[in-house]
């Protein structure tokens, strides 16, 4: 056996440990990551050694991008508290408790003291396999701080003493000698002063998380009250949480919300296209042309201008809720932001694409669904094709088309390519979803960047791929160009509702197209490297503009 083969066991066998003992982990209820259930989290991550987290397995040193990424997706405070505890919609808000939403990733957390973080968890479960991983990166990288903070005798260094100094003046709102400072905290992660410099400034610029200085101290002092003290730090599930998850409880309420909104309305029996993409590329192509006429002669220009200037996207949001545009707010905890638009009340539009549709009934509803978060993917467009139920009716949608847009790793190109699906393998299983696909690489042929056919990896989550897995997909007969989080969970909820339940028509149009956001094969292009900012935009608004008009080909 080669040895890439054989390193590419090795770590599909550490994603199954992983995935087992999180699953066991929810069951139990709770674990100490200093435990046998923490260690045996430690173990796996590290075998595995996810991309993402860079220098995971290097003893000496932290690993400074890999933990800016992991805390501007958790609560701020959060290094600081002995007691996590995941948590469902369980009132907390209700009783007066103040929300934290991490800078990243939207999910409320709520400090109830010092020593104490609830996070709420209603976007099923990869997205607690995710804060699990991100949890057990940072125990790694807290007793990587505390072994550098004692001497050979388990005494506290001189080094952590002044670096306890420098967080208590910042505390304190006292100045700091920068050029001191740095030294002491680079002596406390392994690195160069010259990378402990571009480290602060980054934790400094994100505004989503403390300080360098101070994310390191409580680390390491966490670490080490639990090692010398005793005090143990603790990961909680909740009841309610282990009570509710895997029930679609979250998507149910979201679906009927928006089912409610459509049957007030009388657009049940009107023909629906569902897009899965963010909540402006659509908007703006759909009616960013209108508020601004003859100014933009395409999608991309004009979402370039919006970003720009708040100003005109609030334009083009206020046209839109006068011109049949209705925004469901999410209070149900799925944090998925609906549009509902109906173009019959859009007349004469100016859009420089040609997009046509009647202004009568037949007109097209389109409903654009935020991004949704792993498994939540099938909870939600589950429950979303499921007929509305009102009194003892049961009515079907009138479902067209099912669009997905997503942001993915890509295996074959670069940052900034786009990856057409021809199928979506869900990592771990033997479950895989062959589709016919309405989008083809020649949709894209004039983009002037890579397109690439094949399959897409639905992968358990972000943070547990290494290259060695990802490897073996690209070079085997699998043929997969990129991987994300969502795919299979989509198709999963399609053709149950297309093939099995017949909610939805068996012959319904499916669009799958992904933007690579990063490559997690090439040093330096992994997601902990930043995002794709501005690069996005062409990629983005090509894949909108595509979509939308395919879908008007079929009004």
């Amino acid at each position: 056996m080669s040895y890439s083969k054989q390193k590419s066991r090795e770590s599909r066998t550490a994603i199954e440990r992983l995935y087992v003992t999180m699953r066991q982990l929810l069951i139990r209820g709770s674990y100490k990551p200093s435990g046998l259930s923490g260690e045996a989290l430690k173990k796996a991550l590290l075998l595995l050694s996810p991309e993402i987290y860079g220098d995971l397995n290097d003893s000496e040193k932290l690993e400074l991008n890999g933990l800016l990424y992991v805390a501007e997706r958790l609560p701020m405070g959060i290094e600081e508290c002995r007691f996590i505890q995941l948590i469902a919609k369980e009132g907390y808000q209700q009783a007066g408790h103040m929300p934290i939403i991490p800078l990243k990733r939207r999910r409320n957390c709520y400090r109830i003291d010092k020593q104490r973080m609830c996070v709420e968890m209603s976007r099923g479960r990869s997205d607690i396999y995710d804060i699990i991983t991100h949890l057990t990166f940072l125990n790694i990288e807290a007793d990587k701080i505390m072994q550098k903070a004692l001497d050979h005798k388990g005494k506290v260094s001189n080094n952590w003493t002044k670096l306890e100094e420098v967080v208590t003046l910042q505390q304190q709102g006292e100045e700091v000698d920068e050029k001191k400072a740095l030294v002491y905290l680079s002596n406390a992660i392994g690195r160069t002063v010259h990378a402990t410099k571009q480290a602060v400034e980054k934790f400094e610029k994100s505004g989503g998380c403390n300080s360098l200085y101070h994310f390191v101290y409580w680390l390491g002092k966490l670490s080490m009250d639990s090692a010398q003290k005793g005090n143990k730090r603790e990961i909680i599930v909740s009841a309610k949480l282990n009570d509710v998850i895997g029930h679609h409880v979250y998507g149910e309420q979201w679906a009927t919300n928006i089912k409610n909104i459509m049957q007030q309305n009388n657009w049940l029996q009107r023909p629906i296209d569902i897009i899965s993409a963010n909540l402006h590329s659509v908007l703006n192509a759909v009616y960013g042309f209108d508020v601004f006429p003859q100014k933009f002669d395409s999608a991309d220009k004009l979402a370039a201008f919006t970003s720009s200037d708040a100003g005109a996207s609030k334009k083009i949001k206020d046209y839109a809720l006068k011109n049949g545009m209705r925004e469901v707010e999410d209070n149900s905890g799925t944090n998925l932001t609906v549009q509902l638009m109906d173009l019959a009340q859009l007349q004469n539009s100016k859009n420089p694409y040609g997009f046509n549709w009647p202004t009568d009934d037949k007109a097209p509803l389109l409903l654009v669904m935020d991004y949704a978060f792993g498994e939540q993917a099938y909870e939600c467009m589950d429950e979303l094709l499921k007929p509305f139920e009102h009194g003892e009716e049961a009515v079907n949608l009138n479902v067209r088309s099912i669009s997905v847009m997503g942001k993915a790793g890509i295996l074959k190109g670069n940052k900034g390519d786009i990856m057409i699906p021809t199928a979506h393998v869900f990592e771990g299983t033997a479950d895989n979803y062959p589709l016919e696909n309405d989008l083809q690489p020649d949709d894209f042929k004039d983009l002037g960047q890579g397109v690439y056919e094949g399959t897409m990896i639905t992968v358990l989550g972000t943070s547990l791929q290494n290259k060695d897995v990802l490897q073996h997909f690209l070079t085997s007969t699998w043929n997969g160009v990129g991987l994300e989080m969502e795919g299979a969970h989509y198709q999963k909820a399609i053709q149950s509702a297309a093939k099995i339940r017949k909610s939805i028509d068996e012959e319904v149009k499916v669009r799958y197209a992904y933007y690579a956001s990063d490559n997690p094969l090439k040093t330096g292009a992994t997601l902990a490297s930043g995002s794709l900012g501005a690069d996005g935009i062409g990629p983005t608004y090509a894949i909108t503009v595509k979509i939308l008009e395919k879908i008007f080909e079929e009004v």
